[in-house]
């Protein structure tokens, strides 16, 4: 057995630790970049910091999830305010473009240079500025991943610029940022978590090493997403589910995903709805058929054990099997509030497309087993 393992240099993870910014930052820069989302005063606390470590600031906002002219104006302006650090605060669409941002201050060419499937794929030749990631949502683990998923609306797609220089140079994660969250949002973000920490358990890519973030991940998302949902003020709930969420993003970099991530991106790059609710709808209905395609093509897969495993993780049943565990799931989905794949626009005259892309992106390659594209458009058809 061959293992790897790669993620942010440094991971500083606590309630409170947000204290620690300024001197984290004053160790790789002396005038930041700070990349926010669309209300830059949650960022005020930050910027006070900052300001006390004596941290030049300039300041860029993005009103949604990141779209490929966000980052070529986010570098143009980094540039010419002669930034040496980039910050992103706030969900893992800020942290990804700031990745990006970061990515791009420090090697030469465009951005499409370097982006897969619209650009020219080629390989970012040096390290990235120094990229300073704090995340205010518990839910994608960009703070961790070698990867910024952008939006590109002139071909209706979302597309990675992907580099183990994205790593930022430090992760870090104060669950007390996540307690005024929504509950909304606190349930779409909670399940891209729960989705992060099950693909990479079941998929064809597991290793030891995310066995064990995933098994303590998924085990703490469960007894706690209800809970941050129900009172956003509790803060054990609250960093139950931060840690899953970067335990999702280690786990989902170091091996790999599946159908739920797979069908996320091209329904992200075609219709408006944002990432974790997408995942959020779709995660039951990929187990169930994950579990069938098993049962009927490969009886004796170990997929179907972990399955298992995992519906016991989340129902803290020991003889809870794989069913089970798809049951819970739906309940949790119920009991949340999440809103169908129709809400975004989606009909079955899409199917087709939605199939077709979901088969060529990279997340589908690591789905435990590969479905057809019958299987894959009942999938939809379930979360409509």
């Amino acid at each position: 057995m061959r293992l790897e393992f790669a993620t942010a240099t440094r991971i500083v993870f606590g309630p409170g630790t947000l204290a620690e910014v300024g001197a984290l930052a004053r160790e790789l820069g002396g005038h930041a970049f700070v990349v926010t989302g669309r209300d830059s005063q949650r960022a005020q606390p930050l910027l006070d910091l900052l300001s006390l470590a004596q941290i030049a600031v300039t300041p860029f906002s993005i009103a949604g999830e990141p779209t490929t002219d966000d980052v070529v104006s986010g570098i143009a302006q980094a540039r010419v305010a002669g930034c040496d650090l980039v910050i992103g605060f706030g969900g893992g669409s800020v942290i990804d473009t700031a990745k990006a941002v970061a990515a791009l201050l420090t090697n030469d060419g465009e951005l499409l240079d370097y982006l897969e499937v619209i650009g020219r794929a080629q390989p970012l030749a040096r390290p990235a500025a120094p990229c300073l990631a704090v995340p205010t949502t518990a839910g994608t683990g960009a703070e961790v991943t070698r990867n910024a998923v952008l939006s590109s609306p002139a071909h209706c797609l979302k597309v990675s610029l992907r580099s183990p220089h994205l790593l930022p140079r430090v992760a870090l994660v104060d669950p007390d940022l996540t307690c005024d969250l929504p509950p909304a949002l606190t349930a779409t973000t909670g399940l891209d978590a729960l989705t992060q920490l099950i693909e990479p358990f079941v998929c064809s890519r597991a290793n030891p090493l995310t066995d064990s973030l995933c098994a303590d991940g998924i085990r703490r998302a469960a007894r706690s997403i209800r809970r941050a949902f129900e009172n956003g003020r509790d803060a054990s709930a609250r960093e139950d589910m931060a840690l899953a969420s970067l335990f999702g993003g280690l786990a989902l970099a170091n091996s790999g995903l599946g159908a739920v991530h797979g069908f996320a991106s091209p329904i992200g790059g075609m219709f408006p709805a944002a990432h974790g609710a997408i995942c959020a709808a779709l995660l039951p209905h990929v187990m169930s058929a994950n579990l069938a395609a098993l049962r009927s093509r490969a009886p004796g897969h170990e997929a179907l054990r972990r399955y298992d495993e995992v519906a016991r993780l989340l129902t803290s049943d020991p003889h809870a099997t794989a069913d089970d565990g798809v049951r819970w799931t739906q309940k949790l989905i119920a009991d949340l509030r999440i809103p169908a794949l129709t809400t975004y626009g989606i009909l079955p005259g899409d199917f087709p497309a939605l199939v077709t892309a979901a088969a060529k992106a990279s997340s589908m390659k690591a789905n435990p087993i590969a479905l057809t594209p019958d299987e894959l458009a009942a999938i939809l058809e379930r979360a409509l």
